[in-house]
């Protein structure tokens, strides 16, 4: 992970950070985590527990309700002075938890802030959005307040999905968070220190398959316990195939998703091209090695765009049996026909042609338009319409 990151000061600018200084991001865990988002904050929340006094303050929301900016288990990171990254809304809410943020850094004590008709109207008449939110902001005052990363970031370079709990109070009064991480594999860290309380949250997350961030209430030997759980997976990776035009185009934007990219070509020298994003994975591998060359799992995403037919179908006949949340290629609906028309791919789904329908003609627009396929498929949504849609937005 980085030991640095880039950040926007409160005029909008991007700056160097330095310590001690103040860092804000933001990670939304509810449902699909933002790739982007998630990888930040890791890398911040490393950074600060490699500090031999680290001095910031966590921000997480715990409970929302109505329409609301973002979701329970979104949080902020808050180290000095007030600066920003990955705004969370950039108005009237986020500077007062920002001020409140830096009240927290300098007493040490945890605090629970509402955001509701009987608290911080003015805020929640400002924010626009019709909701209520609540608030839960932790100082991070020594290492061992940030001991939790470390486990997270292990189990998610693994490409584990996992789940945390926080318990953040106790009889309704605020409390020091403690927190509990888990996976397919059983406990990986546990800070809650209560065998009855870590059993009913492992009980109630079996039992309701958490998909999306909430606050629950448990028994606990020291009280009724307040606890978030919420289930994070790994960031989205994406296997591109072929040096297209619109494959090299591809592979930036995905890079500014957060996704973690690769780039498939049988031709090393390809794999050379001076203009492909620093950072970017590579692997040379014909169809026959594909499998061998690339690690897929459901939460990766593999776009075929040689602009050879015989080929694409290949690769894609290679992916026959992939477990991948999306297979998509390139290609005008004869050509899609024809690649249908082949025995191994006939019983395929493949999005071909990939993309929504956005008129996208440039290879940045259909990039743009891939890209979007690949979000609205992984987060369940068919790409339509924000003003048709009567459901939830995010």
């Amino acid at each position: 992970m980085p030991a640095t990151h880039n950040r926007m000061a409160s005029n909008g600018k991007a700056v160097t950070p330095s310590r001690p200084s103040i860092l804000l991001l933001f990670l939304s865990t509810a449902k699909m985590n933002s790739a982007h988002e998630l990888t930040t904050l890791i890398a911040a929340l490393r950074d600060l527990h490699a500090q031999a006094t680290p001095k910031a303050a966590l921000a997480t929301l715990t409970r929302t309700r109505g329409s609301t900016f973002r979701r329970p288990g979104t949080r902020m990171l808050v180290l000095g002075d007030g600066q920003v990254v990955c705004e969370l809304s950039g108005g009237c809410p986020q500077r007062d938890i920002v001020a409140r943020a830096l009240e927290v850094i300098a007493s040490g004590e945890p605090r629970l802030v509402g955001y509701n008709a009987e608290s911080g109207l003015d805020v929640l008449i400002e924010m626009g959005c019709g909701g209520e939110l609540e608030v839960l902001i932790e100082p991070l005052l020594a290492i061992r307040d940030t001991d939790f990363i470390d486990t997270i970031a292990r189990l998610l370079d693994e490409r584990r999905p996992l789940h945390m709990a926080t318990l953040f109070a106790l009889d309704g009064k605020t409390v020091l968070p403690r927190r509990l991480v888990w996976n397919g594999n059983g406990v990986a860290y546990d800070a809650i220190g209560d065998a009855s309380a870590v059993q009913a949250i492992l009980l109630h997350a079996s039992a309701s398959a958490i998909r999306r961030a909430s606050t629950l209430s448990i028994p606990s030997v020291q009280g009724v316990a307040d606890v978030l759980v919420e289930a994070i997976a790994p960031p989205h990776a994406l296997v591109v195939i072929g040096s297209s035009a619109a494959a090299r185009a591809l592979l930036p934007l995905a890079s500014a998703l957060g996704w973690r990219t690769t780039l498939v070509d049988h031709d090393p020298a390809r794999l050379r091209a001076d203009d492909l994003p620093a950072g970017l994975h590579t692997a040379c591998a014909s169809p026959q090695q594909l499998m061998e060359a690339v690690a897929l799992d459901a939460h990766s995403s593999v776009v075929v765009m040689t602009h050879n037919l015989e080929q694409d179908i290949a690769y894609l006949a290679a992916l026959r049996n992939a477990p991948v949340a999306y297979i998509g290629a390139l290609g005008s609906r004869e050509r899609v026909a024809r690649m249908r028309s082949s025995p191994v791919l006939n019983s395929m789904h493949v999005h071909a042609p990939a993309g929504l329908d956005i008129g996208s003609e440039t290879p940045e627009e259909i990039a743009l338009a891939i890209a979007g396929e690949i979000i609205a498929v992984i987060n369940g949504r068919n790409g339509g319409h924000l003003r048709d849609n009567d459901g939830a937005i995010h």
